[in-house]
């Protein structure tokens, strides 16, 4: 199956997925509200249906008050309710109760009585609150049930004899209340229904629509960024759908093409570097090779004179084959990374009197005068001291190649606000105003210096300038043809 197939596929599958998912919450929604809405209804009915009958157990006891005899209920005046309720509303119950809710008659149809007595609570609080709350007693015909009631007291002589308890939806009433009750509630399930499925369909494609439509979006920048297209990226806007996944994947293609170019990068540095040693190491070999089958070919013919001489030159190439390799394997370690300064406070000036007793003696063979100008005052600086004295060296080892016999070297430190400069000047041949923009690359001897000094590698200034650059310091020049020439560097104060 192509990759084509299986996203198509993958986006039929999410559009289905996203629709039943939409209808599920919205059919779900018109069922929390059709549940909401009947309760809603059935409370109201009920209280209405309480509130509005709420007087009938008091009108019983004001129009046909029952009397008790010596503790029990007159029967001749139970009889009187009966037929007088019976033939006004023929759906109500009612019970004459004692004090603690005993039944002690009743008026039902059927006489399907279960229970003998009922709870007096909800009589307490329908008598106090006067039935303006909806409050649910016991139905003698069904235990397992609670049905709303009026209720009233039974006063003589200033004690309490019993109570009144009308149940106000009786059997009858409830069996044709449920009957319509069920109609109701079909009927409106049904429109509910319906309407929450057209409602889930319109919604659902909507927010669908709204949602493929950033989908498409960046499924084409991605697929753009998987054919090479490596600038492609999603744009982003706040509040705006998938604003995060397309944050992500941006951050995501960043770094990917940041990989790819460090990949690119060292692939090429492996081959330069590969290059560079089969090339630049071969002349140093060819002259040692040179040397050593010469002096095994004239073994006897050669004096001690010649023989020095040649060891001489076989030891000079080999110096300079062991510091070309040296210094290869620096510059490929600090372009590549794999050097970072362990930076610390250390007083600047102090390094630059090191470096500079290093180098007098080598100065005065050369004939160079080779001084330096600090100030005692200076801070604190903070870097790594290895790596920015092997800076120092390689100024100072530049500049005592191109400084001809009588010359003066000078390091000098200028304090500045936030950090202090360090300068190495000298009074050379200078560099060719050509040739300064290619100073700092590997390899690069401008012509009129190469006659110089030809132990030269080529690789000192490149070193130099990498060392600066993981320092996140810059390395200025000026130079003068035959006047000499300047390089300078700033490093940060310490923050204490």
């Amino acid at each position: 199956m192509s990759t084509s197939n299986r996203s198509e596929k993958g986006g039929i599958s999410l559009f289905w997925k996203l629709s039943a998912t939409f209808l599920v919450l919205l059919v779900g929604v018109g069922l929390a509200h059709i549940k909401l809405s009947v309760s809603a209804a059935e409370n109201y009915f009920q209280e209405r249906n309480q509130r509005l009958n709420a007087p009938i157990a008091e009108s019983i006891i004001k129009e046909v008050k029952p009397t008790f005899k010596d503790g029990k209920v007159d029967e001749q005046a139970m009889d009187v309710i009966m037929h007088s309720m019976m033939a006004i509303n023929p759906s109500i119950e009612v019970y004459l109760l004692d004090p603690n809710g005993k039944i002690l008659n009743y008026v039902a149809p059927y006489k399907k009585v279960v229970m003998t007595d009922v709870r007096t609570e909800p009589i307490a609080d329908f008598i106090r609150t006067k039935g303006k709350q909806c409050i649910l007693g016991d139905d003698p015909r069904n235990p397992s049930t609670e049905q709303i009631f009026s209720a009233a007291p039974i006063i003589e002589n200033g004690t309490l004899q019993g109570y009144v308890y009308v149940v106000l939806a009786g059997e009858q009433y409830q069996s044709v209340a449920s009957s319509l009750w069920n109609d109701y509630i079909t009927t409106l399930g049904g429109r509910t229904m319906l309407i929450t499925l057209i409602a889930a369909l319109i919604v659902g494609l909507v927010a669908i629509w709204f949602i493929t439509r950033n989908l498409r979006n960046i499924i084409a920048v991605v697929k753009s960024f998987r054919n090479g297209d490596l600038e492609a990226r999603i744009e982003t806007k706040s509040g705006r759908e998938f604003n995060n996944l397309a944050v992500a994947y941006n951050e995501m293609a960043d770094t990917i093409v940041g990989n790819i170019e460090n990949l690119k990068s060292m692939e090429n540095l492996r081959r330069e570097l590969v290059g560079n040693v089969s090339h630049d190491l071969r002349t140093p070999l060819a002259v040692i090779h040179g040397y050593v089958e010469t002096m095994m070919m004239k073994k006897d013919d050669l004096n001690q004179e010649e023989r020095d001489k040649y060891l001489q030159i076989v030891l000079d190439g080999t110096e300079k084959l062991k510091k070309m390799v040296g210094e290869l394997f620096e510059l490929s370690k600090l372009e590549s990374k794999q050097i970072t300064p362990k930076k610390e406070p250390f007083f600047i000036n102090e390094l630059i009197q090191d470096v500079v007793q290093k180098y007098l003696i080598l100065a005065r063979r050369k004939g160079v005068l080779i001084q330096s100008v600090i100030s005692n005052n200076i801070k604190l600086v903070n870097a790594d001291v290895a790596l920015i004295e092997r800076v120092l060296q390689n100024l100072i080892d530049n500049a005592l190649k191109f400084t001809p016999e009588g010359g003066t070297i000078m390091i000098k430190t200028n304090e500045l606000d936030d950090d202090v400069e360090i300068q190495v000047s000298d009074t050379g041949v200078g560099i060719p105003e050509d040739q300064v923009p290619f100073i700092f690359d590997r390899y690069h001897i401008g012509d009129k210096r190469l006659g110089l000094d030809n132990k030269n590698t080529g690789l000192g200034l490149a070193i130099v300038k990498k060392i600066l650059e993981i320092h996140d310091a810059t390395i200025q020049l000026t130079s003068r043809i035959n006047q000499g020439t300047s390089f300078s560097f700033q490093l940060p104060y310490h923050q204490q």
